[in-house]
């Protein structure tokens, strides 16, 4: 197995979530969901550019499998059929 780069939660949170599709920045990551018995991480949770006076903040969640790549300040993802369903 190759050397991978690790990155620290914090780190990754002053990274900027580009979507490859459109050039789209959707922000920063909020949180992840993490998949305790298999040691892997299953999603990234990004505050919804939506908010409203009565409702709790709405995060947008892209799983795992569509980040294409992380790099030094920003990091990469597929968000194509995510951010279609967000916007219906």
């Amino acid at each position: 197995m190759e050397n991978m780069p690790l990155y620290s939660l914090t780190a990754m949170r002053s990274m900027e979530v580009i979507d490859v599709n459109t050039g789209t920045k959707l922000g920063y990551i909020r949180d992840v969901k993490l998949d305790c018995e298999n040691y892997r991480v299953v999603s990234i949770l990004i505050p919804s550019m939506k908010m409203s006076w009565f409702s709790k903040n709405d995060f947008i969640e892209i799983p795992w499998e569509n980040v294409q790549k992380v790099g030094v300040d920003v990091i990469l993802v597929d968000g194509g059929n995510i951010l279609e369903e967000k916007k219906s």
